[in-house]
């Protein structure tokens, strides 16, 4: 098992919980981050620092069509071992519904 970053992430990109990963497994897109799933070690640690509740485990059903989203960048994005600033309008996207279609394939800076 492993975690996921879901649809909630996008446009919000908190980035608390990069600081609490053991293994440094999240990378940064543009507009969200992504958990690699071969170096994600099933700790949890991560889930609940997600102010959006975008991270979930990949065994919970909301996760799986983002599964394969968090495989794929995880191998083309930068790595990101520390927080960075959430964007400036990242409360007004927190708990909107629907933002897969702004999902932005752009790799983000670390």
């Amino acid at each position: 098992m492993t975690y996921v970053v879901t649809e909630n992430c996008i446009k919000c990109k908190y980035m608390d919980c990069v600081e609490v990963c053991p293994v440094d497994c999240f990378y940064v897109g543009e507009n969200m981050l992504v958990i690699h799933p071969d170096e994600c070690i099933d700790c949890g640690v991560c889930e609940p620092e997600c102010p959006a509740e975008a991270i979930l485990p990949d065994s919970d059903d909301k996760a799986t069509p983002w599964v394969e989203l968090n495989r794929t960048y995880a191998t083309q994005w930068p790595n990101i071992t520390r927080k960075g600033e959430a964007p400036a309008d990242a409360e007004e996207w927190k708990d909107k519904p629907g933002k897969k279609a702004l999902f932005d394939p752009a790799p983000g800076k670390p």
